[in-house]
């Protein structure tokens, strides 16, 4: 069995991106818009990870810092998952508190 991921970026005359899509068929997913997008492989031979991050020019910076905050709560989530380390997982949520509240993001009552 297979499953297909497909991102599609539009460039402008200058190769900046000005439209991201992308489709999954397992996941229902077809031709969705995006503003960003960031993509991490890990090559096992050369012990380093391929990135890929993209971004169109007229994503708002206000967004940007959200969905870097986002991903970073991600990514301590999925690194629980994969190492069930719960010491590093509560210093990289402590982090991610950390940037929210530097950035703002996070309203106090």
């Amino acid at each position: 069995m297979k499953s297909k991921i497909e991102l599609n970026v539009e460039l402008d005359e200058n190769r900046v991106p000005e439209k991201l899509t992308w489709s999954a068929q397992d996941g229902g997913v077809k031709n969705e818009e995006a503003k960003a997008v960031m993509l991490s492989v890990w090559d096992s031979n050369a012990q380093e990870t391929l990135r890929i991050d993209l971004w169109t020019k007229d994503m708002p910076v206000d967004e940007m810092k959200q969905f870097f905050h986002q991903t970073l709560v991600t990514m301590s989530d999925t690194f629980m998952r994969a190492t069930q380390d719960d010491k590093m997982t509560a210093t990289m949520k402590d982090f991610c508190d950390y940037f929210a509240e530097k950035l703002e993001l996070k309203k106090t009552n």
